[in-house]
């Protein structure tokens, strides 16, 4: 069963996630969703993708209820955003010289994280990297392209999914004239 993505038609950086008959509020890229995805451009990436594993915070939660691979996330652990280098979006150790995420973050984003499977088989240079579902600011404000929901939202929704469902993150319907 995929998990459905739409943007609010007020406010292109927030949507819904529905899945199994219940809607969840989320923040989407600042830029919206885009069928164009671009590493920098701030906009959620278009298409049907499947979701790769779950990473989170063991020092903060007990391991979520999840039909995905879980993995817990590591001091060293980051994530290359650099699309010039061989390691583009994908796992790194740290310290790495290129650019990158930290996976271990400060401010609780990152305590839970589901890795969909955009560009990465193949993955292409500049097409977009580090593209997660992961905790939620207040507010719901837009992230760098990807999608996060309040942590319970995403705990209850990793609990409910199966190792085969995939996200669905659907272009606005444009009104043509």
């Amino acid at each position: 069963m995929d998990m459905i993505v739409t943007a609010r038609t007020d406010d292109a950086s927030k949507g819904w996630l529905e899945f199994a008959g219940r809607r969840y509020p989320c923040a989407l890229g600042k830029a919206g969703i885009t069928a164009n995805k671009r590493e920098g451009d701030h906009a959620t990436p278009a298409g049907r993708y499947p979701l790769r594993r779950l990473l989170y915070r063991a020092d903060k939660l007990a391991t979520p209820e999840c039909a995905l691979p879980v993995a817990e996330i590591k001091p060293e652990d980051g994530w290359c955003d650099a699309s010039g280098h061989a390691e583009y979006n994908r796992p790194v150790r740290l310290p790495f010289t290129a650019s990158h995420e930290k996976m271990r973050r400060a401010d609780g984003l990152y305590d839970l994280v589901v890795v969909i499977g955009h560009n990465d088989a193949p993955v292409v240079p500049g097409a977009g990297s580090c593209i997660f579902m992961h905790v939620a600011r207040e507010g719901y404000s837009g992230t760098e392209g990807c999608i996060a929901l309040k942590k319970g939202d995403l705990l209850e929704l990793l609990s409910l999914i199966e190792a085969e469902s995939r996200i669905d993150i659907r272009v606005p319907d444009v009104e043509t004239s």
